[in-house]
């Protein structure tokens, strides 16, 4: 079977070969020491997820994400930094990564979120490939809500929440089922990653009277759509 193939940008040599070496036995992975090389990479060539470092020489890793993201909505990206602030993780999750590990991790950790991300691209095609959202037709596979021609494209993250949302009509939901489900662990981190997600499907929903993500103080959420 081939191997995945993984666009890593990271200016840190030793950290990059440490990684690179450990990855390598279950990906391709093509390495590249500053934003601006990693960016001519992804426009020339096809990858099945990105890890960014955020602080490189030519294009930082918030720039280069945002690159990436306006030219492709649906590509994993993973930030991988030292920059531990919260602002950070949270100004990375709204440019549109889906998530973010600081520094010191353990490999075993980011392999774990590279499978999460993959096995979901992989088995996408064993669910429906459309749902009514609204007056929009919501088609997880390729990440999109489209009506009359118009098409918003959602990120991987924003496709798994909506679709277990919608799998979860009119049921409420705890924060931490929802964490479990979609991140695989519900620490605080990803609690706020959940809270940002959901912003951002709300503020696409926005025109739908129908469609709500209704907030459940001090429990979760409920999903309903009227039509």
């Amino acid at each position: 079977m081939e191997k995945s193939k993984i666009l890593y940008a990271e200016d840190d040599k030793t950290i990059a070969f440490l990684i690179q070496d450990s990855l390598e036995l279950y990906y391709t992975i093509d390495h590249y020491a500053d934003g601006k090389s990693a960016l001519e990479a992804f426009n020339s060539q096809s990858f099945d997820i990105c890890l960014l470092d955020i602080m490189m020489p030519e294009i930082n890793g918030f720039e280069l994400a945002q690159y990436i993201r306006d030219k492709n909505a649906e590509i994993p990206i993973i930030f991988i930094s030292a920059k531990a602030l919260k602002e950070d993780r949270i100004k990375g999750l709204k440019i549109g990564a889906d998530d973010y590990l600081v520094k010191p991790f353990s490999i075993e950790e980011l392999i774990l979120k590279i499978e999460v991300f993959l096995r979901r691209t992989k088995k996408i095609d064993t669910i429906p490939s459309k749902y009514k959202v609204g007056k929009y037709d919501f088609s997880p596979k390729n990440y999109t809500l489209q009506n009359n021609g118009n098409i918003i494209t959602l990120t991987q993250r924003e496709s798994d929440l909506l679709l277990y949302f919608i799998s979860h009509k009119n049921t409420v939901l705890k924060r931490q089922e929802i964490l479990k489900a979609i991140w695989g662990d519900d620490d605080y981190f990803m609690g706020r990653s959940l809270d940002v997600f959901i912003s951002r499907l709300r503020k696409v929903l926005a025109d739908e009277q129908d469609v709500c993500i209704e907030n459940l103080h001090g429990i979760g959420f409920r999903f309903s759509d009227k039509q």
